[in-house]
């Protein structure tokens, strides 16, 4: 099963994620799928390409609450 959810890099103790769509079974930082946005916890900002968002959720990959979230916000914003 594909997982959309967030793969961590920067710096120690300032995270950033990037938006990737894995293999359920996979590690959070093991070789992703596809990457489609990025999130940074500090700035609370975040960018995703919701096109392909809703096309991997409608091809049955599960959005992690997180992302859920993320996505829901940019939803609104637009």
């Amino acid at each position: 099963m594909l997982k959309i959810r967030l793969k961590r890099f920067g710096r120690k103790k300032q995270p950033s994620y990037r938006i990737i769509v894995i293999d359920s079974r996979k590690p959070r930082d093991g070789r992703a799928i596809e990457e489609i946005g990025f999130y940074n916890p500090i700035t609370n900002q975040s960018q995703i390409n919701l096109a392909k968002a809703r096309k991997r959720i409608n091809e049955g990959a599960q959005a992690t609450e997180k992302v859920q979230q993320i996505i829901n916000q940019l939803e609104k914003q637009n």
